[in-house]
């Protein structure tokens, strides 16, 4: 019997973002979707991902998942039977990017979270095509669910977040290792260099996909899931 597998969503995201998944893999699978909307910063947003894991699990985590992804496995890394960090990035946050964030934090809390949204999630972090309206209107309405609290605090955690290429050159853990091909926000190389640090890691690059291909190719993401889990480690 395969490890339940537990989903990490992206910033100001919620499990809408899985859902083509956990509709699919849910008949063959344990599937359960972890918040991580709760701590200051990736560490404490970590510990308590961590307290609330079944005692093994296949750990996957998108973005700002993938993150606090790298930050579980660092700190529990028996817990993980197997990993998969999707459009995300191993690196500390770039000064640049993180000062960035404070007139978007400045502007949340002023009440312009949309506007901030709107700006954050550019058309062209996605694939082109006709269905990223669709996606991008979805994020909206999990960011707007959310609230402007909730952007604080991952905005703040993410300037600070660790460092995590050590953790991931140290583990031994089967890893899945997946990109969109269009995702300009955490490009094609920063996956191929996170793969090139584990030991245990296989790279996927899913075509005709941004940032978010849970959403812009679902049925890929949900193939690539199903036979990673059923994959001998």
């Amino acid at each position: 019997m395969t490890d339940p597998l537990v989903l990490l969503p992206g910033m100001m995201c919620d499990a809408r973002l899985f859902l083509p998944q956990i509709i699919a893999l849910s008949s063959e699978f344990s599937v359960q979707v972890a918040p991580i909307t709760q701590g200051d910063t990736v560490e404490e947003i970590a510990r308590n991902v961590a307290a609330a894991l079944p005692d093994r699990c296949a750990l996957a985590g998108l973005s700002m998942g993938g993150i606090v992804a790298m930050e579980v496995l660092r700190i529990a890394p028996a817990r993980i039977s197997r990993l998969a960090l999707m459009d995300t990035n191993c690196q500390a946050e770039m000064p640049n990017v993180a000062a960035a964030r404070e007139p978007q934090i400045v502007g949340a809390r002023a009440g312009r979270l949309a506007e901030i949204m709107r700006d954050e999630m550019k058309p062209n972090y996605l694939a082109p095509g006709s269905g990223r309206i669709e996606v991008l209107n979805t994020v909206m309405d999990m960011a707007l669910d959310l609230g402007p609290d909730v952007f604080v605090r991952q905005s703040r955690a993410l300037q600070r977040r660790p460092d995590q290429q050590s953790t991931l050159r140290k583990s031994k853990t089967p890893a899945l290792i997946v990109c969109g091909e269009h995702d300009t926000l955490c490009p094609i190389r920063r996956h191929e260099f996170m793969a090139h640090l584990m030991p245990n890691a296989r790279l996927e690059i899913i075509d005709d996909a941004g940032h978010l291909p849970p959403l812009e190719q679902p049925g890929r993401v949900t193939d690539l899931l199903r036979g990673w889990l059923l994959s001998p480690q």
